[in-house]
């Protein structure tokens, strides 16, 4: 059961990654650092955009508009870090 704690653990913290990635990949797209015609740089974006687009766009519904400030990633952020905390401290103490 630990091993299954683990690899969710394991996903949900690379998934962290890929929601930080993909909000300093929009800043830098943004204000034009990053070359938005170069083809791996487009596809990277698309990919991210993809993986976190799903899961943000909920938040972003619940959420009032912020005059062009978006937290859902931090939202998002913060869900992730207490679905880890429960996991670890709550769960898997009832199951071991």
């Amino acid at each position: 059961m630990i091993a299954l704690f683990e690899t969710i653990d394991m996903a949900l913290n690379l998934y962290t990654w890929i929601i930080i990635a993909s909000a300093v990949f929009s800043w830098l797209y943004a204000f034009n650092v990053i070359n938005s015609s170069n083809r791996f740089v487009a596809s990277l974006g698309e990919f991210l955009y993809k993986v976190t687009e799903p899961v943000l766009r909920p938040i972003r519904n619940i959420l009032p508009q912020l005059s062009g400030i978006d937290i859902s990633p931090v939202i998002l952020l913060f869900i992730i870090f207490f679905i880890r905390r429960f996991m670890w401290t709550t769960l898997l103490p009832m199951v071991l």
